[in-house]
């Protein structure tokens, strides 16, 4: 739950609120509440989890403060559900129509028997609103054209990876404590580590006495059922995230897990690579004729069309298919191979922990080496680091290395990347350092020449050791500025430095199609998490799936290495 999570549950009591034709107080202090979580600088969630008080917060008293904690806790709170169940799902959808609003859906609830869009809809073609008091000929034709305008609207944008894995991850833990579960995973997009999702698959092996879809029907953050039946189940989630269900024989799981797992094109091929030998491949299993001959596992189904396993993150018919036939697939990256953290702010700019407390946590999830790389001083509006301010914490940076045992520290720097291409810290003060990463922060508009010379220029410094986040997205909003990425392969490939797979959620940089470009090249990549928090180390899998789909080995991600043979890495590229 994160504070938006919560600002939208705590709408959602206020439009059932008035829809029960609540208290006016009453509806606007769930609605102030939720304004003020939408604008909070704190994670009210890990205030929660820290025992803070959470009542501290403006306009927060004991009820709110309550049900902000079994919202944190639970994914719900129990008046919202009492509120839910005292409704039709689709009439809270209906109050965020032009036009129509709870007391005006209650009307057409009570009145015309209205519960979602299509009882409205048939309401408006039978002519029953106009007559309502209040109404009239014009409401009903202003509904009628906001629920054209609906059906014409594009469909829901796709989730972050990160947004959607706490989620997934807690409904398949409340799936496997169901009643005769056996197993339970999550496939489609989520499985192959897509940056984004548009819907979640979950599949599930039970015995015959299981109630699993029954209860996954009423999974607490599930706002509406689109379908019900034995083996399968379609939901909606509160925060519109579309999640589908289906139970499988054990003898059909890998074939099943192949098939919702995708990717389509990916399918297509395994389809027609089994029709070559007789066979055919569905989600049921592999057949000659009609008689099954795998399907248990996934490996039996790669078996049965002559090829090895291949791993989820490489099914999007980018060649896997021919590596698998020659023997090439790659022993993809773990979390395990990752030795040192190369992108690490502290409280001296805009990080929220200071370098000890970033060392510790490094330590603890067991990295040998750490980058403390605070912004350099353009960033103005998070105190960026001059030049004093940078070589005080140098020595900061040594005393705190001297003190914690068991990891090694790095004195570094993310220097920005001017519109020229110079930097924003000169080459004396750089020289001083361990690493030094180079990072466009601004300009993101200066056109594809300008931006990949300005870049190419930064890259011909001989102390910058790494490109960060080096085409500038931001996802879902904020596409790659126009630069000639392979153009800054190749720069990078000569100058022997490094180029960032940053973990951060909304980033994701590079993408997974340049991951492999830069690999294909004989470019170093590091994979770092650019955190700001002690927690930030944790999005390090979210990188790791992108570094995965780039297809990408320990061997050609640089922060493998033990810190010495690092370190001869990072001499290279100044020479």
């Amino acid at each position: 739950m994160n504070n938006g999570d919560i600002a939208n549950l705590f709408d959602e009591i206020a439009d059932l609120l008035e829809l029960q034709n609540a208290n006016p107080f009453r509806v606007r202090a769930y609605r102030t509440a939720a304004r003020t979580l939408q604008g909070l600088g704190r994670d009210v969630a890990a205030m929660v989890e820290a025992g803070e008080d959470v009542r501290e917060l403006p306009r927060i008293g004991v009820d709110l403060a309550e049900k902000i904690t079994d919202i944190v806790e639970m994914g719900t709170t129990p008046m919202l559900e009492e509120l839910r169940a005292a409704f039709p799902p689709g009439l809270v959808a209906l109050t965020r129509l032009p036009g129509l609003g709870p007391k005006r859906v209650r009307l057409l609830h009570d009145e015309l028997g209205v519960n979602d869009t299509e009882s409205l809809r048939k309401a408006c073609d039978d002519g029953r609103i106009h007559g309502l008091k209040g109404f009239g000929a014009k409401t009903e034709a202003h509904i009628r054209e906001a629920l054209e305008a609906a059906a014409k609207a594009p469909p829901p944008q796709r989730m972050l990876l990160a947004v959607a894995t706490p989620l997934v991850e807690e409904m398949l833990e409340y799936l496997r404590a169901v009643r005769g579960v056996q197993r339970a995973v999550a496939a489609g997009s989520y499985r192959r580590g897509r940056e984004t999702v548009g819907d979640i698959d979950l599949l599930v092996t039970a015995g015959t006495d299981s109630d699993v879809i029954d209860r996954f029907t009423v999974f607490p953050a599930v706002a509406q059922v689109v379908s019900h039946g034995t083996t399968r189940a379609t939901v909606v989630l509160h925060n519109g995230l579309q999640v589908d269900l289906r139970v499988v024989p054990d003898e059909s799981y890998g074939a099943a897990l192949h098939y919702f797992t995708g990717s389509k094109d990916h399918n297509v091929v395994v389809r027609h690579m089994a029709q070559q030998l007789d066979r055919k491949v569905n989600e049921y299993g592999v057949f000659e004729g009609e008689t099954r001959i795998a399907g248990e596992t996934e490996e039996s189904v790669f078996a049965a069309i002559g090829l090895p396993w291949i791993p989820p993150e490489l099914r999007e018919n980018r060649g896997e298919f021919e590596a698998a036939r020659d023997g090439r697939l790659p022993r993809l990256i773990e979390a395990s191979d990752i030795r040192g953290e190369l992108h690490a702010h502290t409280v001296a700019t805009d990080g929220r922990n200071t370098i000890r407390e970033m060392a510790e946590a490094a330590r603890a999830r067991g990295l040998e080496y750490l980058a403390i790389t605070d912004h350099s001083k353009r960033l103005t509006f998070i105190n960026g680091l001059d030049a004093d301010r940078l070589l005080r914490q140098c020595d900061e940076v040594a005393r705190v290395d001297e003190e914690v045992v068991g990891i090694s520290l790095l004195k570094g720097i993310e220097v920005d990347i001017l519109e020229d291409g110079s930097l924003d810290l000169p080459d004396e003060v750089l020289a001083r350092l361990d690493f030094v990463i180079a990072s466009v922060h601004g300009a993101f508009d200066l056109g594809r020449e300008k931006q990949t010379k300005r870049i190419l220029r930064a890259l011909d410094n001989r102390y910058v050791t790494l490109l960060g986040h080096p085409t500038g997205r931001k996802l879902p909003d904020r596409p790659s500025y126009d630069v000639d990425v392979e153009q800054i392969v190749r720069h990078a490939a000569q100058r022997k430095c490094f180029l960032e797979v940053n973990s951060q959620p909304q980033r994701l940089d590079l993408a997974d199609i340049y991951c492999q470009m830069a690999r294909d090249e004989g470019v170093l990549l590091c994979l770092d998490t650019d955190t700001h928090s002690v927690k930030g180390f944790d999005n390090l899998r979210y990188g790791l799936a992108q570094a995965r789909r780039g297809w990408l080995t320990a061997d050609d991600v640089a922060n493998t290495r033990p810190l010495d043979a690092f370190r001869e890495l990072v001499a290279a590229a100044r020479l």
